[in-house]
């Protein structure tokens, strides 16, 4: 369809960046091979990896999957698997096994990995001679969303991320976000500009509620954090963005949206910066999970009504862009993909198109300004349910040059130069 060429056309320079900066050969083939370690040990010798390039894919990532020329060797490798990246080596296996073995690969609630027919190391079952080749339908999966880091993963340590990596590579998912640890990043940032750790502890929310901290849904609920969950979170992102990044996964980072802390106002008292109104949606959703908190959220100010920077404020972009450098900093890279939900769960102060149409503009340049080839990431969701985004609004926020809609878990946009 014409949509689809568009996207093409303006998705492939990001493409050839990420191709270019992607993880050495050898380091993407080792951390295959980690996954089929851990996966099914026994037969960590019955595989050969290699990466291929997209040439031989024709032309799209893909995994091909044959058989080792000295098939019959005993103890030797009996199947090749050729992949673009890590997460297609991994994709190619977790192909193999559920296609040619009845295997079942899943969470562990949901059956785990279920993997008692696979065959013998020696007597694994051959492919057609002439291999098969799988190509990927589109050059991204997603995975997850802005909440998941509370429904999901807010107690999580590191043997828990790297079984839930490896799931996301078998299951070929190669855009994940990557939300963990970003509150140290903002303490970094903010202390930049003068707020103190004190006036933090009335910001962040507790780890199963910074989901709607981060979206600026309420404020210090479940909270203060102490500084060691901070320093240990940091720990743990770069230990889940070092994986992603052997595998050759793009994880997408979080960028600045505007919510800051109520001290801001009487740190910079000319800042344009609006006191916000109660989201009754978080409210109850709280309603539904705790239902003695509703009441409590939803009227207490020491929890709800937060603050938001205008965009049209010259710090809106200072901050956004310290936010991406600070990233950069401390993690040694990016994939260039940065995730801001703006007023997810919440309603903008003013539905004029042209200040919704300033709003996106500013929220980009932030990214650009941190990060040249910055591509923004916005979820589709808020457009479904709030019924503040009418054509007029929802037209104007993709000023930019293209609108992706693909599904995987849920919609979302692209918009890059």
């Amino acid at each position: 369809s014409p949509s689809s060429t568009i996207g093409i056309t303006h998705i492939s320079p990001i493409l050839e960046i990420q191709d270019r900066e992607r993880s050495g050969l050898e380091v993407q083939v080792t951390a295959a091979y980690g996954v089929l370690e851990r996966l099914i040990s026994s037969h960590s010798k019955s595989f050969e990896f290699e990466i291929v390039s997209k040439e031989q894919c024709g032309g799209k990532a893909c995994f091909i999957v044959s058989n080792v020329d000295s098939f019959g060797r005993r103890g030797g490798p009996r199947i090749r698997i050729g992949g673009v990246s890590g997460v297609e080596l991994s994709a190619g296996l977790h192909w193999y096994l559920k296609n040619l073995c009845g295997a079942h690969i899943s969470w562990d609630k949901t059956g785990g990995a279920q993997l008692s027919s696979v065959p013998s190391p020696g007597s694994l079952p051959r492919v057609q001679a002439a291999g098969v080749l799988i190509q990927r339908p589109v050059p991204w999966n997603y995975y997850q969303n802005a909440v998941t880091s509370s429904y999901t993963f807010a107690w999580w340590d590191w043997g828990r991320w790297e079984k839930e990596i490896d799931w996301m590579a078998l299951q070929g998912i190669n855009l994940p976000l990557a939300f963990t640890g970003q509150e140290a990043i903002w303490q970094k940032v903010f202390k930049i500009f003068n707020i103190s750790s004190s006036d933090l502890n009335d910001f962040f929310g507790g780890p199963a509620f910074l989901a709607w901290s981060r979206m600026g849904n309420l404020h210090r609920w479940g909270g203060p954090l102490p500084q060691s969950w901070f320093d240990e979170q940091l720990r743990l992102q770069k230990k889940i963005l070092a994986r992603m990044y052997e595998l050759g996964m793009t994880p997408v980072l979080p960028a600045f949206s505007g919510n800051v802390p109520a001290s801001f106002k009487s740190i910079f008292p000319s800042a344009k910066i609006t006191h916000l109104g109660n989201c009754s949606h978080v409210a109850d959703c709280f309603h539904i999970m705790l239902p003695c908190t509703r009441f409590t959220v939803s009227e207490d100010p020491r929890w709800c009504c937060t603050y938001l920077l205008d965009a049209t404020d010259p710090l809106f972009i200072e901050i956004g862009k310290a936010f991406i450098e600070e990233q950069l900093k401390e993690y040694g890279r990016s994939s260039h993909i940065y995730n801001c939900d703006t007023f997810d769960e919440n309603t903008p102060p003013a539905d004029d198109p042209e200040y919704i149409s300033s709003l996106g503009a500013t929220i980009f340049k932030a990214m650009q300004s941190g990060d040249k080839d910055a591509v923004w990431l916005m979820q589709g969701w808020l457009f479904t349910y709030d019924p503040f985004w009418r054509p007029p609004q929802m037209k104007v926020l993709p000023i930019f040059q293209f609108y992706l809609g693909y599904t995987f878990n849920i919609a979302f946009f692209l918009f890059s130069l």
